[in-house]
């Protein structure tokens, strides 16, 4: 199957899920607006949600793929990948009920940690811990849910991986249709019924996947847990691995941190901004991270330095040929994509303008967010992951001092700038060392092409300014005036993006096209 093939893949069903997920999102706003429930379920929803990124799309991923790939494709072949999928089930499951009991007794004290400022507000506090206590249940789930990611992903069947979040976001709507609470006194009940939900859907995503594994033709057991030769390496690669994506993790939870001490809606603000910011995130990041660490291990791994070379660099300018637009497309349509989208019920037009801004210092750094996606591969793929851990730490340090410099002054908007900041910091010292290993460089022909992106995206960007000002009105109105104002704003912005790209001959047509064939 191809690359363009597997990306298109993995975007097109994160698309769907993202979809789903506006669709939960519209009605929280409307149901749980910004205040005391939505806060304590959105920092419930945080934690489980932080080890998911840790190990769906991190450390876990990048250490046992290759190691199943190598298996799979070596003299063992089949038989072999299965005995390892099966030792290193029956070693980590322990480990997940353990720490996941442990994080039930003590959460409290994890709560504490992340929002003990919600002691000042009566009963949000309590309402939190109450709340993380089912979401957490979660982790133990989506972590099983990793494991047979991998195994996929590594046989090239990336669908059912990338199809398991929208059962995530149907089992969030089903909660908010069918036990969300409209009483204007009390959204506690809403915030409940998510938190369930949020374990059910758990529940779901294992079964998917554990079906279509055994679909593949790969029978786990469970066996009585072994430090074998192949899961102690394993864990020798995945420690500094998870150390790595633990520092992203734990600028994440600093976010958390300061925000929770913030005003009142704090939370709910990121949370909104952030499923904007994070379609292309998913659709684009996400699905080329996971799909070019395989074909990158593989190549890798038969010593082809020039394959990767252009497998990367054709990564690079896909992924900047859909970020840019779409980073210069949130930041012009900022306020109107938050009043068409959340405006109503208990989110009010306040809220609305917060959440623009919130989105905006988002946009400034989505690019590197998915160019770090691009260029981690890099590093997994030769058995390096320790370079990581370092820029990640870096960047976690100037993330922080950044906050202290910026939040007083510009509030939850500093807060955003300073981790957009921090990323694009991650970006150039992830770059240079692919650069100075003779790993990776930016060609002069993708620099320019890249250059006419930036360029097209700057007269899309001039015509969304030009549009939003008449369409204004229209965007807070009914449901149709909604539809046809934000379609009468994207649409002509889309068209002289992708319009001017290819006067200006902003990507390699011949590149695009080797690039769809079969991947070695």
């Amino acid at each position: 199957m191809s690359l363009v093939k597997n990306v298109g893949t993995i975007g097109g069903l994160t698309l769907v899920s993202r979809v789903f997920g506006f669709a939960r999102d519209m009605l929280l706003s409307r149901l749980l607006g910004a205040g005391t429930g939505a806060d304590a379920f959105f920092v419930a929803f945080k934690l489980p949600n932080i080890f998911r990124r840790l190990f769906a799309e991190g450390a876990f991923s990048a250490a046992f793929v290759p190691m199943f790939s190598t298996e799979l494709h070596g003299e063992g072949g089949r038989e072999a990948a299965i005995r390892f999928s099966t030792q290193v089930l029956s070693v980590f499951l322990p480990i997940l009920f353990l720490f996941t009991a442990v994080a039930e007794i003590f959460m409290p004290w994890i709560v504490e940690a992340m929002a003990g400022a919600y002691r000042e507000v009566p009963g949000k506090f309590e309402l939190t811990v109450a709340l993380s206590r089912l979401t957490f249940v979660y982790l133990l789930l989506v972590s099983l849910v990793s494991l047979l990611a991998g195994i996929l992903n590594s046989m090239s069947r990336f669908a059912e991986a990338a199809a398991a979040p929208i059962l995530l976001n149907i089992c969030l709507i089903a909660a908010i249709v069918f036990f969300g609470s409209t009483d204007t006194g009390d959204n506690f009940g809403t915030a409940r019924a998510l938190s369930v939900a949020v374990a059910v859907a758990g529940v779901f995503q294992f079964v998917w996947l554990l079906l279509a594994v055994r679909r593949a033709g790969i029978e786990l057991r469970l066996l009585p847990p072994r430090m074998t030769p192949q899961v102690r390496r394993l864990l020798r690669i995945i420690l500094p691995a998870t150390f790595g994506a633990g520092i992203y993790q734990i600028s994440q939870l600093i976010d958390v941190f300061f925000a929770t001490r913030l005003q009142e809606g704090a939370m709910s603000f990121l949370n909104y901004a952030d499923r904007l910011n994070q379609l292309p995130l998913g659709v684009i990041g996400i699905a080329l991270g996971t799909a070019i660490l395989p074909a990158l291990s593989r190549l890798v791994g038969r010593g082809d330095a020039d394959g990767a070379q252009r497998l990367m660099g054709t990564a690079l300018e896909l992924s900047m040929l859909l970020t840019i637009p779409s980073a210069a497309g949130l930041m012009m349509c900022r306020d109107a994509l938050t009043r068409a989208f959340f405006l109503g019920g208990r989110f009010d037009a306040a809220d609305a303008a917060i959440t623009a801004d919130v989105m905006a210092g988002l946009a400034v750094g989505l690019p590197a967010y998915v160019l770090i996606k691009v260029f981690t591969p890099g590093y997994f793929a030769r058995g390096d992951t320790k370079t990581p851990v370092y820029t990640a730490l870096a960047a976690l340090i100037a993330n922080i001092a950044l906050i202290l410099l910026l939040i007083e002054r510009f509030d939850i908007v500093g807060l955003v700038i300073a981790s957009a900041a921090a990323a694009w910091l991650n970006v150039a010292l992830l770059y240079a060392g692919l650069h100075r290993r003779g790993q990776f460089h930016l060609t002069a022909p993708s620099a320019l092409r890249i250059g006419k992106q930036i360029l097209a995206a700057a007269l899309m960007a001039a015509l969304l300014w030009w549009l939003a000002v008449p369409l204004a009105p229209h965007f807070g109105g009914n449901v149709f005036e909604r539809v046809w104002s934000i379609a009468a704003l994207i649409l002509p912005g889309a068209a002289l993006y992708f319009a001017a790209l290819w006067a200006l001959r902003g990507f390699d047509r011949d590149q695009i096209a080797r690039f769809r064939r079969p991947a070695a």
